[in-house]
This record gives structure tokens, sequence and C-alpha cells, in this order.
């Protein structure tokens, strides 16, 4: 499945901003949610082909949103990929154990950001 539409998590407007210029200048339709409770939302109504998700959010976490993407039937299908400055190696195994399929650090490095993108393509 090609990769068109990504849903990017993250409650800091210049990161939203940051990771969606990038994703904009490499074609792909982007939507945005500012926290974890309307990103797990705006996953199933919009049913993007990706979602980036942001760690550290007020309410809902990071973590804990993905394993309600991946724990659901109508979006355990849809990929998500960790985005967050918690770059411990126990962080991203975490992360993965909760559904995610990669972790990016910040600050993201472009290159790094679209070649795990594709990989999930």
């Amino acid at each position: 499945m090609a990769i068109r539409k990504i849903l990017v998590v993250d409650d800091s407007a210049t990161e939203r901003h940051v990771v969606g210029e990038i994703l904009a200048k490499h074609g792909f339709e982007v939507c945005f949610a500012e926290d974890g409770e309307k990103g797990v939302a705006q996953t199933k109504l919009d049913k993007p082909d990706l979602v980036i998700m942001d760690v550290v959010m007020p309410g809902l976490n990071g973590f804990q949103a993905t394993r309600a993407i991946a724990r659901d039937p109508d979006t355990r299908h849809i990929p998500v990929l960790i985005c967050t400055t918690k770059g411990q190696e126990t962080d991203k195994i975490w992360g993965l154990r909760q559904g995610a399929k990669d972790f990016v650090v910040k600050p993201i490095d472009a290159a790094e950001l679209l070649s795990k993108i594709a990989a999930q393509g």
C-alpha cells in the first residue's frame, strides 16, 4: 500500500509545522491532531495511511494513543511511527511494544523520516 495521507499527532504547533512542511514538500497529504485523544479519534475518522506520533503530550500520551490505535480492529492496520525527544533504547522498545512500527528521534532528520515512511509503504 502506498503511503499518501499522513496524520501528525504532536502538541507542539512548531513540530506539527516542521513535520508538515517536510511531508507536504514530498507530496504527502497531511492532517494534524494536537494531542493523543484527538489523534486516536482522527485516525478513526480520516483513516490515514500512516500516523506520526509524539510521545510527551498532555492527557493521553503517545504510547497510550499508539496502543489504542494498534488494538482497535478499525485502525490496527495503520502503521504508527513514534517521533519523540525520548531517544533511550528503553523508550524505543516500549513504543514498539505498544504497536508502533518504527521510531524517529527529534530533532527530525528529513531524510531519515522519509526513509522510515517509505519502509512502511
